[in-house]
């Protein structure tokens, strides 16, 4: 890895980064040298940065509880389990991406319930940013 790489598990278990090999073979390791961001120094000098102990990110060095930190995540899978449902015999047996919508729904509601807005595209806008024919 090179100087400075950062490494973040965002996987489903604990096991995708082997932080006893870093344990291991690190020179020095500065352990928390800032919120849940560890630092190990290699032999050759390269820093190579752990977030959350190789943890789970979304969990480990999330602000907050995981429930306030997950609550996107299950709004999106009720709602989706719920479309599911309705359009159950318009669907074919398969593998189905989220709907925009509601991934966006859900977005604009957690941003509400913390105070916040923010602007909707004009469909000028949405166009653009949605045809491979405009832009550079």
């Amino acid at each position: 890895m090179k100087d400075g790489a950062i490494m973040a598990n965002s996987g489903h278990f604990d096991i995708e980064i082997d932080v006893a090999w870093l344990e291991q073979h690190a020179v020095k390791k500065n352990a928390k040298m800032r919120h849940q961001t560890d630092e190990y120094v290699m032999a050759d000098g390269r820093r190579l940065l752990l977030l959350a102990e190789g943890r789970l990110v979304n969990l480990g060095a999330a602000e907050g509880h995981p429930a306030s930190v997950m609550d996107m995540s299950f709004s999106d899978q009720a709602l989706t389990a719920e479309y599911l449902v309705k359009e159950a015999k318009n669907l074919k047996a398969g593998v189905h991406n989220v709907p925009t919508y509601i991934d966006k729904e859900v977005a604009s509601l957690k941003l509400k319930s913390m105070g916040g807005h923010i602007d909707t595209l004009t469909p000028a806008q949405d166009m653009y940013l949605n045809s491979w024919e405009h832009g550079s």
